[in-house]
């Protein structure tokens, strides 16, 4: 692209070196299977848990790479250049496992994280339910306690891991009467009785991510399944936020170089009218206008990486983040696939995939109206 990058130390680019070799050696030979099953096969994750790859910012003593997040962006910038879709590793080892290692208490890390960080334990959050969307003050979902068990009752939707995972942890209200401050987490074993994993969901795209719904039916669970303290569920929710959205931005920048990269070296190559795509002028305008907005979003997300790497980010900086770099891609692939011609609606172009698996950006981890709504709060 054209930019000096200065946010990355050389433990990140070695990094970078083993990451690529993964994904192109043990997934990118195996999409279109993925694809057909709906899920990402277990042996990749236990690999992928050999290779130290899962978990790359949690610490040494529980199995973690001890890293910060850049390790983690490296991860994510190299998924999304090698084109592998449905992979669930970000949201397993960037959004869901640093709850239990920042709010949970020894007991629990050592019960769970090192086989989190194996990849013998898959993890999904819970949230989404079917009438609430991004109101996570208005779920439903309650988890009553009676002696030194909590009682789960309730149903969640958009479930990401939701066939592959093992554990959940499940935001549900134990106090229905106090709103936001009745909301806390529970870790939920995917082997419980009253638990019940529904339909793979049809998405479209990612159809290799094993995106599902669950009911919780009388689900009993320990209070020692408690995760941090009861009631405060709404506000380690909040907290975490920030990175769950600086790290979809992570992404969907590096998808916007990866797709231009490709976009460049097809209308080159293809032949129209007795000269190449690149010759007609339109061609160019587009695609500088493409390159302009790849090189602005590539900044603003290093700078806003960098801010977080240095526990500096903002929930508005990373609504910034998000909603900069998932709107720009989403409008920039449709120029994109508008210049390949037939052949962008064709899945076997890098495009035809990034087009459909990138919609979601704009919604997961806060819709882009929700982004809005939070940087106009501080205009």
């Amino acid at each position: 692209m054209q930019v000096t990058r200065t946010v990355f130390r050389d433990d990140h680019e070695m990094l970078r070196d083993s990451v690529r070799r993964f994904f192109e050696r043990e997934c990118v030979p195996h999409q279109a299977e993925w694809d057909e099953a709906g899920k990402v096969d277990r042996e990749t994750w236990l690999k992928a848990g050999r290779e130290g790859l899962l978990c790359l910012t949690l610490p040494t003593e529980y199995g973690g790479g001890g890293g910060d997040f850049g390790h983690a962006a490296v991860m994510n910038e190299e998924l999304q250049r090698a084109g592998v879709s449905g992979l669930g590793f970000a949201v397993h080892s960037d959004i869901i496992a640093p709850y239990i290692a920042r709010i949970g208490n020894e007991e629990q890390k050592q019960r769970w994280l090192p086989k989190v960080c194996a990849g013998e334990y898959i993890l999904a959050i819970a949230m989404t339910e079917p009438g609430t969307g991004s109101d996570l003050k208005a779920i439903r979902t309650t988890a009553i306690r009676e002696g030194d068990e909590y009682v789960i009752n309730g149903s969640k939707t958009f479930i990401s891991n939701g066939l592959n995972c093992d554990l959940i942890i499940v935001v549900a209200k134990t106090d229905p009467a106090a709103g936001a401050k009745g909301v806390s987490l529970l870790v939920v074993e995917a082997d419980r009785d009253g638990f019940r994993r529904g339909r793979k969901l049809e998405k479209v795209g990612q159809h290799a991510q094993d995106t599902a719904e669950m009911f919780f039916d009388n689900v009993r669970v320990p209070v020692a399944n408690l995760l941090g303290e009861e009631g405060k569920g709404f506000a380690y929710l909040m907290a975490e936020l920030p990175q769950e959205r600086l790290s979809i931005a992570v992404g969907a920048a590096a998808k916007l170089e990866a797709c231009l990269e490709h976009t460049l070296n097809y209308v080159k190559d293809r032949k129209a009218f007795n000269q190449t795509v690149w010759d007609f002028q339109n061609t160019k305008f587009k695609l500088a206008d493409i390159k302009a907005q790849a090189v602005s979003v590539r900044l603003l997300i290093d700078y806003y990486l960098g801010e977080h790497m240095r526990r500096r980010l903002t929930l508005e900086e990373a609504a910034i983040a998000k909603l900069c770099a998932t709107e720009t891609l989403g409008k920039a692939l449709d120029e994109m696939v508008q210049l390949h011609g037939g052949y962008g609606y064709m899945l076997e172009y890098p495009v035809a995939r990034a087009f459909a698996d990138a919609r979601v950006m704009r919604i997961y981890g806060g819709t882009s109206e929700v982004m809005r709504d939070l940087i106009s709060r501080k205009l």
